[in-house]
């Protein structure tokens, strides 16, 4: 099987990955690592959200309408962090059912 470069340069003959790129084996440790990143990259995103609903509720100064806004906010970050963590756990559970790791950067 002939290995994936990322962002690979060639100087040369030689073929040299892009230094904060990495030689993957094989197409699945390429995706375990985009699917790595992924959850890592959701949950920060998330937790903005959750931080500028939270402030927007502070910031309000009794506004209904800034209120009602901070609290949506707010909901639907705590609603897309629950989905992030809910997907994580399945992919532990498909993990454990077949005897596979998605996850794992090398197999």
């Amino acid at each position: 099987m002939e290995k994936v470069f990322a962002l690979s340069t060639t100087i040369g003959d030689h073929i040299t990955p892009f230094s904060p790129a990495q030689t993957f084996p094989n197409i699945a440790s390429l995706v375990g690592v985009i699917t790595s990143n992924a959850f890592f990259i959701a949950g920060v995103i998330a937790f903005i959200f959750m931080i500028v609903g939270g402030f927007g509720i502070i910031m309000s100064s009794g506004d209904p309408k800034k209120i009602e806004q901070g609290k949506n906010t707010l909901t639907m970050a705590i609603i897309g962090f629950l989905v992030i963590v809910f997907s994580f756990w399945i992919v532990q559970l498909i993990e454990l059912l077949i005897g596979a790791n998605p996850l794992q950067l090398y197999q």
